[in-house]
């Protein structure tokens, strides 16, 4: 298994695994080349706060992806230039599953955040994937709040 920050040349594979997520959880509302058009011009403008790593097998083609969002906070005296990172639609193709390529994924985006100096690194998990960000040093925390959207 390889891991890499993906690239422009990337993008239309990330496009589909992102469709591939998503495709039970909503009909589909537009083809999957569609969305890849979406998606580049997506990537073009958030290049520099988002990055995708990518896991790739012997053969070329990505079997899963991780993104990570760096996110300016709001300077305090003597630190100007804070960031939190988030953990972002880590997906591993179903039959590659179970071979620590999600867990690789994760650590390669967590790694890149603490060298940009993230002060921290969350993830909004799904239930099934708490275990597995907790085997990989993430905890929960009742700090951490959220409201859902009205």
């Amino acid at each position: 298994m390889r891991i890499s920050q993906a690239n422009a040349d990337d993008v239309a594979d990330l496009a589909r695994l992102l469709w591939r997520d998503t495709l039970n959880e909503e009909p589909a509302q537009q083809s999957v080349d569609a969305f890849a058009a979406d998606v580049a011009q997506w990537w073009t403008a958030h290049q520099h706060s988002h990055v995708a790593f990518v896991a790739r097998l012997l053969r070329p083609e990505i079997v899963g992806m991780a993104w990570v969002a760096l996110l300016p906070r709001v300077p305090r005296p003597g630190a100007t230039s804070r960031l939190s990172a988030d953990i972002q639609s880590v997906f591993v193709l179903p039959e590659h599953r179970g071979q620590g390529i999600g867990s690789a994924l994760v650590e390669a985006a967590s790694e890149h955040a603490t060298r940009r100096e993230s002060l921290r690194v969350t993830v909004h998990s799904g239930r099934k994937a708490v275990r597995v960000y907790e085997r990989l040093g993430f905890e929960s925390s009742r700090q951490l709040l959220y409201r859902p959207a009205r």
